[in-house]
């Protein structure tokens, strides 16, 4: 169940020529692959590219209706081995992954993939996650492009300029038999806009055709003697040909005026930023005018070397604009520049960071600099060059502005799984954590503060393989059920059983890979159309030969799952424990539930809300069940008591009533404060004359108690 369903806007991928595409920019990269005649398209979800995935999801009737063929892949390595029908078929296929950790999971297929190269047009569309709203580590793509020697395309982020670079990408491909990497940021994925529609195309050959006829080419498969010629062959067949395509086709583009003292040389993906940049020193009209002549590259690998060194002769200097590090188009273009002895100096980092997201301030401040330093003046006056000592320096937040970490959703059923990890921890003693990619890394944050390592998507149990081999404590690692199922049943459940670790494994089942917006998986309870679900995860560790397994069905029994923690870490038995916890991620059964809860009230259907609070008179005010629970809806209160300083526990009305907070005081032992209230919509007559008289009472009580109080003035 993804966190939202595209059904209603995919109707608009069946228009057809002369008509106005409207939509986000995911829609449009999906129309553009229809109008490009794709045979086949797959993908594995991660933003910015999960949308992608749930619009394919949604428009298999369409893709069926064309003869395209859609599949949900295991990996980013599995989708772009899937590329392989278009080696030696005529075929056009594209698949979707998040990038940099879906390419290097993807980098072995990759390599075996350029080395032969394709027959049919092959695209990988890269959702580039860089910069403050990602939640990866810092990389960048573009290194794997030039590793494998594949064309990467970089599109100004509109929809007109995105489905362009899906129409050339794939001319480009077949033009130079090379894969591409077609890379969009994480706005790019989502910006709205508009393009005039094509037809859209069914495959000239579909893979279900292409089965009646197999092909075959032993000079494409990258084993000796071929591999050794296909690297002979993209340096001096497939990129000089990448190159001419690129420059007789214009994919990159020259804008502003023919001459100028200084040039702007910049990743497509940039566009939007420096224009909003010139616009403010008022270099730059509002239709996107530049006073200052730039140099897009909507294809950033390969450079095109004669059609960069136009742009800059007469130029004193031009300015790369190429976001994050290594620098790698800066140093390409010096380098072209020094060989052809030009004047022109190039510039890049320095005036502009060397790592870090460019954002507005950032590109203001940067392209201020720049220009200063050539004599060209901000038009706009309110825009000074950053040594002017008249301007006032920015202050200094970071001592005043609290660190704001990620953390676990209201409800969310990792959090009691981490607060019984932690009690144990507190009986026991401190144990070796291992994580792993997904929610329950949020486990390494405050409130719980445990495990202190992430190596990859389902390598958690792998990650703490040095620590296997029998000590004191056993060591504890966590692994998602989408990380089990991506890479984990092999390179970790697999190894520990190989290796006869003696660790515990904690495989954390909440039905979806809902940390990239509750798509299905193998396991997945709900019934999906296409694809086969509610497969077992403990099948499939026992198939492996892991033989101590324990399953918990509802991991809100926090009591439960530190015995069960407990017991594995004190057991004499040998070998790989692993526990699986299962419950429903809280956000997608919200999702499903509240519409039908909602649907019921308004309906005059009786209808049940439980919801917690805390007994003032009881709470200790000690805070603990905070500090072992870290539910968002679980904050403070002070009392207007005199006699209490401290503030009270308090549950706002964010409350999803999963009783988390009170199975926690349960199990650690905390004051027993927390209460349950069921809120009754649409209550029978009994019911609603026992409120009343209820509400009365304890109103006479109320005042009959005020009555009896001793006030001091």
């Amino acid at each position: 169940m993804a966190e939202r369903s595209f059904a209603k806007e995919v109707e608009q991928l069946r228009i057809g020529a002369g008509q106005e595409f409207r939509g986000e920019g995911i829609l449009g990269i999906t129309k553009a692959l229809l109008e490009c005649g794709v045979g086949y398209v797959g993908g594995y979800q991660g933003a910015p590219i999960s949308h992608l995935m749930d619009v394919l999801a949604d428009a298999q009737d369409i893709l069926g209706e064309l003869g395209v063929r859609f599949e949900a892949n295991a990996s980013e390595a599995a989708a772009t081995a899937m590329l392989a029908a278009s080696v030696h078929y005529p075929i056009r296929g594209a698949v979707a992954f998040k990038g940099p950790v879906g390419v290097n999971v993807a980098s072995d297929a990759l390599a075996n993939l350029a080395s032969g190269g394709v027959t049919g047009g092959a695209m990988m569309i890269v959702g580039e996650d860089y910069g403050e709203g990602s939640a990866i580590m810092q990389e960048r793509s573009h290194a794997f492009a030039m590793k494998s020697q594949v064309w990467l395309l970089d599109p100004r982020p509109n929809l007109p300029s995105m489905t362009k670079a899906v129409r050339d990408g794939f001319a480009l491909s077949e033009a130079t038999e090379t894969p591409v990497i077609l890379q969009l940021r994480i706005r790019a994925c989502h910006v709205h806009g508009a393009f005039e529609a094509r037809d859209n195309q069914r495959p000239p050959l579909s893979v279900a055709e292409a089965l009646k006829a197999p092909r075959r080419s032993t000079e494409r498969l990258a084993m000796p003697p071929f591999a050794f010629r296909h690297e002979q062959e993209k340096v001096s067949k497939r990129w000089p040909r990448a190159v001419e395509f690129i420059e007789a086709n214009g994919l990159n583009e020259i804008m502003g005026p023919a001459e100028g003292k200084v040039g702007l040389v910049l990743q497509g993906g940039m566009y939007n930023t420096v224009l909003r940049a010139l616009r403010r020193l008022g270099l730059a009209d509002l239709q996107g005018n530049s006073r200052i002549p730039l140099y897009v590259l909507n294809v950033t690998y390969p450079l095109a070397e004669a059609e960069f060194l136009s742009f800059c002769a007469g130029k004193d200097a031009v300015l790369v604009i190429e976001e994050g590090q290594p620098n790698y188009i800066e140093q390409s273009l010096a380098h072209m520049v020094h060989r052809a002895g030009l004047p022109t100096r190039v510039q890049g980092k320095g005036h502009l960071p060397m790592a870090g997201e460019y954002q507005p301030s950032v590109m203001l401040e940067g392209l201020t600099g720049f220009l200063s330093e050539h004599g060209i003046a901000a038009a706009d006056p309110r825009h000074r060059a950053p040594n002017d000592t008249a301007r006032p320096p920015l202050p200094d937040l970071t001592p005043h502005v609290p660190l704001r970490t990620p953390s676990f959703c209201t409800g969310c059923p990792e959090r009691p799984i981490f607060a019984a990890m932690k009690i144990v921890d507190q009986q026991i003693g401190p144990h070796q954590i291992a994580c792993d990619i997904g929610c329950h890394l949020f486990s390494i944050l405050p409130p719980f503060d445990l495990g202190g390592t992430t190596m990859g998507f389902g390598l958690g149990p792998a990650s703490n393989g040095a620590f296997d081999g029998g000590g004191e404590r056993r060591p504890i690692s966590v692994i998602g059920d989408g990380g089990f199922w991506h890479n984990g049943l092999a390179s970790s459940i697999g190894n520990a059983v190989y290796n006869n670790s003696d660790g515990v494994i904690v495989i954390v089942d909440n039905y979806y890979t809902a940390a990239t917006g509750g798509q299905d998986i193998l396991s997945s309870r709900a019934e999906n159309r296409s694809k086969i679900t509610d497969n077992s995860i403990a099948g499939a560790v026992r198939g492996v030969g892991v033989k101590w397994v324990r399953e918990i069905d509802r991991t809100y029994d926090v009591t439960k799952v530190r015995d069960t923690l407990t017991e594995a870490l004190t057991t004499p038995e040998t070998g790989p424990k692993v526990i699986i916890a299962s419950s429903e991620c809280m956000l997608n059964r919200q999702r499903r539930e509240r519409p039908q809860r909602n649907a019921a009230i308004k309906e005059g259907k009786r209808t049940v809300v439980p919801k917690f609070g805390v007994d003032e008179d009881v709470c200790t005010g000690d805070h603990a069940c905070m500090r072992l629970s870290g539910c968002p809806s679980l904050t403070m209160k002070a009392l207007d008591d005199p006699l209490r300083d401290d503030p009270v526990a308090s549950i706002d009305e964010s409350c999803v009533g999963c009783g988390n907070c009170g199975e926690v005081a349960d199990a650690a032992v905390l004051c027993p404060s927390f209460y349950q209230v069921d809120l009754v919509h649409n209550p029978g007559r009994a019911e609603a004359w026992i409120a009343r008289h209820s509400a009365r009472l304890i109103a006479a009580l109320q005042r009959r108690r005020a009555a009896r109080r001793l006030i001091l003035s």
